[in-house]
């Protein structure tokens, strides 16, 4: 927040409001929920970020900044002429910036082709926007959504800060988006309530909880089986509540049961169905989320 406010009074312009009321979502999403690298910025599996509401460059350069991507002392320059850090996010200058915005209503977008990119490509890495709550008044907005959750995208989240504020004043005065929390759960998003935005526990409770709707990209279960097909593929379209029931084989039905799931992986025992009997295939397999930060 400091920093914020000292690269705006050095701008003697920008936007501190929406910065400042966004603080802590960054401050989370870059010290802790994302897998990113300083060192390597253009890293081939990192997660990508979008500031779809772009005014508020000052706290996104303010947290790449605190996170290594560049020089803090580079941050008195914002909106000075030459400099690379100027009044919107620009990805071809800006270490960390994965895509330029500033024209509201259209970073949802880029996201949502993002996370689609990932889907295509079957990579496991995660696509997070900020949108604020006055530009969700941009229709644009509701058709990225509608079309994330036709395909959807596990591996996207739209964050909406909730200030109730915008330029003319009060967000439900000016054009009202409520209910927000009903909007996108009609557009078949898994939507989570955060009563304070700037309360890390209760930011780090909705991540996980957004952590724990990951779809599983690819598991694989070995030739001990003794099946033709060596080799059962869970594709990232099944959820976890999806594996756990009865899978068709060549040769036999049998169930995968959950014995435990969370961020780091997934422990299962597989099930076979023999007449009136069940017998347990192998003791236990347990996959591991790559993406996992193994923190205990």
């Amino acid at each position: 927040r400091k920093s914020i406010v000292t690269a705006v009074h050095s701008a003697k312009s920008g936007h501190p409001g929406g910065s400042l009321s966004s603080a802590d979502i960054f401050t989370y999403l870059y010290f802790e929920e994302m897998n990113i690298d300083p060192k390597n910025p253009k890293m081939e599996g990192r997660d990508r970020f979008v500031l779809s509401k772009g005014h508020v460059a000052p706290a996104y350069y303010s947290t790449l900044a605190e996170r290594g991507f560049f020089p803090k002392e580079d941050l008195v320059t914002l909106r000075h002429t030459g400099s690379y850090l100027q009044g919107h996010p620009d990805m071809k200058h800006i270490p960390g910036v994965d895509m330029s915005s500033g024209s509201l209503g259209q970073g949802v977008s880029a996201a949502v082709g993002m996370a689609a990119a990932g889907k295509f490509d079957n990579k496991d890495y995660r696509v997070y926007t900020l949108t604020g709550d006055g530009e969700i008044q941009e229709g644009q907005i509701w058709e990225a959504a509608m079309w994330a959750g036709h395909r959807k995208l596990d591996n996207l989240v739209v964050i909406v800060d909730n200030n109730n504020l915008q330029i003319d004043g009060e967000i439900d005065k000016v054009c009202s988006p409520y209910p927000i929390d009903k909007k996108f759960e009609a557009f078949n998003f898994h939507v989570i309530c955060v009563e304070d935005g700037n309360d890390m526990g209760q930011l780090k409770k909705a991540f996980d909880e957004a952590g724990e709707k990951w779809f599983v990209s690819k598991l694989y279960v070995g030739d001990y089986m003794n099946y033709d097909n060596p080799r059962l593929v869970v594709d990232r379209k099944q959820n976890l509540s999806e594996l756990c029931g009865n899978v068709c084989q060549q040769h036999e039905r049998f169930r995968a049961e959950i014995i435990r799931a969370n961020e780091a992986g997934i422990k299962l025992v597989f099930l076979c169905e023999h007449g009136k009997g069940i017998e347990k295939l192998d003791d236990v397999l347990w996959w591991e989320n790559p993406r996992a930060k193994k923190r205990v």
